[in-house]
């Protein structure tokens, strides 16, 4: 059912991924038309089923494929798959650092990045719109490291990364037009915002699939440099907003339970 996929060149195989899990924010986002809101209950579950899958994914469909690509390198082992786990964080923080952003359940005093006079609103989209570049960059990556026929890194791997991501980013949608919601904005203001945070994702993608097409021997530092973003952003924001607002034990199942379907899709499609 796939082959048709399979035979697209790995840019426009990532380009599509992405806009499927683009697709699947928006869908959460959706969640709010004709609604006042969901509970934050039902949010702090989603953002840890979300995490869940971050953390899943950073291994396996990106850290063990990079640790893979390194042996027999002249590098030592484990050098090319910390380094671009390194970058790929420290890439998150200087992003953290300049781009003005409001964390989800946090007062406005609290917005991070250069101050800046827009809206909470926007605040808000950016900080999401932050988190899902690292997704995006994982996707590019697993379909061009797929494009070139390596056995560490399948087709059905980089398939099952974008079905996990894909089923994340639902709850990510929900939780950004959920809060403008209850602040009364309305609720087709609330889903355009919501999806709108999803758009960078395959920018990103093609960006990512780009990079390792070119340029091959950089494949186990961009597989590594994708997975340390990601976790990045699980450590510094996911988690704690899943945790803010008394709920930790509801969003720690969700957590684990985000961790096994990943795990379980890599296992049982990769």
């Amino acid at each position: 059912m796939i082959d048709w996929l399979q035979a697209l060149p790995p840019i426009l195989q990532a380009l599509l991924a992405a806009c499927f899990t683009w697709a699947m924010t928006a869908v959460g986002a959706a969640a709010v038309l004709g609604t006042r809101g969901i509970s934050q209950k039902t949010l702090d579950l989603m953002l840890g089923f979300a995490g869940g899958v971050m953390i899943a994914a950073s291994f396996w469909s990106l850290l063990m494929p990079a640790i893979e690509l390194s042996r027999g390198g002249e590098l030592p082992l484990w050098l090319p798959p910390v380094t671009g786990f390194l970058l790929g964080g420290a890439f998150l923080r200087a992003a953290d650092a300049i781009l003005p952003h409001l964390h989800l359940g946090y007062p406005a005093e609290e917005a991070e990045g250069i101050r800046t006079k827009w809206q909470r609103s926007i605040l808000l989209v950016l900080a999401i719109t932050l988190h899902n570049i690292p997704e995006g960059l994982a996707l590019g990556v697993a379909f061009g490291a797929a494009g070139m026929g390596l056995p560490s890194a399948s087709f059905a791997a980089a398939i099952a990364l974008a079905i996990g991501l894909g089923i994340q980013n639902f709850p990510e949608g929900l939780a950004v037009s959920a809060p403008l919601r209850r602040e009364g904005m309305s609720s087709a203001k609330s889903f355009w915002y919501g999806q709108l945070s999803g758009a960078v994702e395959p920018l990103a993608a093609v960006a990512g699939a780009a990079v390792v097409s070119l340029v091959q021997p950089l494949l186990p530092y961009a597989l590594s440099f994708a997975a340390g973003a990601m976790i990045f952003v699980v450590v510094e924001e996911v988690v704690p907003e899943s945790q803010r607002s008394g709920n930790a034990d509801l969003a720690t199942s969700g957590g684990m339970a985000g961790f096994a379907v990943m795990m379980l899709l890599d296992i049982g499609l990769g």
